[in-house]
């Protein structure tokens, strides 16, 4: 089989196509065909080296395939069950109480999804939604799952509420479809007009381009009559949270999911604590949401944001799409 290995220090020149040996699952386990994958910042900062992994891992995180050979014990999936990785294999259900739940992560901690056949505990997987494909699949576990999480697990949006995604990204592009099947009235920012024009097609109901619009927090108290808005999916970080902090309405919830504008930062603690507002922490979420996720989409038929596909041979083109910035929704592989 066929499969990316990063070999350190990292670097997109660093990821080389290789031929392995299949793996046959053991007790508990489950084999895969895997058929995609889907890039998240999670990802690129693991090929570039900002993450150190360990020498030859294989990369990438989410994956999506046809289930081929069970191991001793598997009750849950049978050869021929359509699947979909879950980021956290070890986080079944509850809260992220305990770093084992949150240790595992495909692509970081273990060899991930950049494989054509992979082989690992059957918890590590969940069945895919009814109607997807394997492309669209793939874009969950990450992506999606952060964006379920962030609304309906920790924020508990209703139908009336109003919500702001920050950018075009996975997370953001999830956030505003999930929003707008809940009912939710939704703002969304953006640093160019032609992907705020895209948003609007998605269901967005009021925009921001904040290369205009420096201070957007008081533009989204304008845009509010002065309320401000019950939830924020706060991908930027530092470089962002003062205008979401300004933004957010008295007793609204801040889902801090990003950190794209710089790890460290100041907070206005001040406006923060007047308002009774929140800031949850948000990493991806548990198999038990992103099964709850999943029954969503089979009933509301929500389908995925896919910018453009690349073959595993052509991983590192993808990451400079990535990198450029310049797509819109999510980057696949498909193989």
């Amino acid at each position: 089989m066929r499969a990316i290995r990063l070999r350190k220090p990292g670097g997109l020149d660093k990821l080389e196509l290789v031929e392995l040996d299949i793996v046959e699952p053991q007790s508990g386990e489950i084999r895969i065909t895997n058929h995609a994958s889907s890039l998240n910042f999670h990802d690129y900062v693991v090929a570039i080296g900002l993450l150190p992994v360990d020498d030859g891992r294989i990369p990438m995180s989410d994956g999506a395939g046809i289930v081929e050979a069970v191991g001793p014990g598997v009750t849950q999936f049978q050869p021929g069950d359509r699947v979909v990785s879950s980021f956290f294999p070890h986080w079944i259900d509850g809260r992220a109480d305990d770093l084992a739940k949150i240790a595992g992560v495909p692509g970081d901690n273990v060899d991930g999804f950049a494989s054509e056949t992979v082989t690992k505990s059957a918890s590590a997987f969940t069945l895919m939604p009814d109607d997807y494909t394997f492309e669209q699949a793939a874009t969950l576990p990450c992506a999606a799952a952060t964006a379920w999480r962030a609304l309906m697990v920790e924020a508990k949006i209703k139908p009336g509420d109003t919500v702001l995604v920050q950018g075009s990204g996975g997370v953001s592009v999830f956030a505003l479809q999930f929003a707008k099947a809940a009912g939710c009235h939704v703002i969304a920012t953006s640093s160019s007009d032609a992907k705020l024009e895209k948003l609007r097609e998605l269901g967005a109901d009021e925009f921001i381009n904040y290369r205009q619009v420096e201070k957007w927090g008081d533009r989204v108290l304008e845009i509010t009559g002065g309320r401000g808005v019950d939830v924020i999916v706060e991908v930027g970080g530092s470089g962002t949270l003062a205008q979401s902090v300004r933004a957010v309405a008295m007793g609204g919830h801040i889902s801090m999911i990003g950190v794209l504008t710089g790890v460290q930062g100041e907070v206005p603690t001040a406006e923060l604590f007047q308002k009774n507002a929140m800031i949850s922490g948000i990493t991806v979420g548990s198999c038990a949401n992103q099964k709850d996720m999943i029954k969503a989409i089979n009933t509301n038929g929500i389908k995925p944001v896919i910018d453009s596909s690349f073959g595993l041979e052509d991983l590192a083109e993808a990451f400079r799409l990535q990198e450029s910035q310049k797509h819109f929704g999510k980057i696949c592989l498909n193989f």
